[in-house]
């Protein structure tokens, strides 16, 4: 219960079933300590964090592990506190290239490419065919227009025999999975998908919606960014959802990365327009949609 309240954002319930399960006499152990700290890291309770993860040694005879270890990098790393981050994670006996990916993706997020570039080294060295961390790294660069850098990454990906996974997005309509890829043209309503999106970009539009190609790492200009914006796979997967279901049903949508800053604005003004709940579990969390409000409070 706690790691569910957690993942979806309730912050302030996780710490009370906490505290609650404390006053009723029993003792927390590695995973419920994992629960709360993951509950403190999505809601940016730094403090509480901290408190929580001093106690499981002090109070609770609980040596700090692993997943310990992860829930405080991403912790200090969604703050924006990445030498702290940094700090904690070098006082590990043996960081994997898994924990110090966290604080990469927070590099990304805060446009820290010397600390970034610190960090890949650090994972390279652990885990040389780490996938995610080399398509990280390149989205780095590519946010700070270093087009070079980004080649020479894709380049040593390509002759590593390394390649990226495509972002997707699955929904179940009537008992039956569908899965959307970005642009991709495969879905048998691709046609029909494409008008229900360019009708809620007009209505999205008329609400005021600018899109975010910050983003778009591409080296195109900005209506190419716009165009492959549209086309992200959440986006076509609840459209379909939309089009497929009965007015007022929640949409509910998996996606295997994490959601873009632009989709998310999207999404929220789709929930407002359309009248729906919009429910997007992505690789961190759980988003819930609705009149154009998110769940997360902006905290991803």
């Amino acid at each position: 219960m706690i790691m569910g309240c957690a993942l979806h954002g309730y912050a302030e319930d996780a710490i009370s079933l906490f505290e609650q399960m404390k006053l009723e006499g029993i003792r927390p152990n590695h995973v419920a300590i994992t629960a709360i700290l993951t509950a403190c890291s999505h809601a940016g309770m730094i403090d509480e964090g901290r408190r929580y993860f001093d106690r499981m040694t002090e109070e609770y005879g609980i040596r700090p592990g692993l997943e310990h270890y992860a829930a405080m990098a991403d912790l200090y790393s969604r703050k924006g506190k990445l030498n702290d981050a940094y700090q904690l994670i070098s006082t590990m006996t043996t960081p994997t290239g898994t924990i110090w990916s966290l604080l990469l993706s927070a590099c990304r997020v805060h446009k820290n490419v010397d600390l970034a570039e610190k960090v890949a080294s650090k994972i390279f060295e652990v885990d040389p065919e780490n996938i995610g961390a080399r398509v990280l790294l390149s989205n780095i660069y590519a946010n700070e227009g270093r087009w070079k850098e980004v080649a020479k990454v894709r380049m040593t990906m390509r002759n590593m025999g390394i390649r990226k996974n495509p972002a997707c997005s699955w929904i179940e309509v009537k008992n039956k999975i569908h899965t959307f890829i970005a642009d991709d043209k495969s879905h048998p309503l691709h046609d029909e998908i494409n008008n229900a999106l360019c009708e809620l970009q007009e209505k999205m539009e008329l609400a005021g919606y600018v899109a975010d190609t910050s983003e778009v790492l591409h080296d195109v200009d900005d209506e190419q960014k716009k165009y492959l914006l549209y086309g992200h796979s959440e986006r076509r997967a609840i459209a379909f959802g939309i089009m497929s279901t009965p007015a007022g049903t929640t949409i509910r949508v998996i996606k295997n990365i994490r959601i873009c800053v632009d989709c998310h604005t999207a999404i929220k003004l789709i929930s407002k327009i359309v009248g729906r709940e919009i429910v997007v579990r992505d690789n961190s969390r759980f988003h819930h949609f609705r009149d154009g409000e998110c769940s997360c409070g902006e905290y991803w």
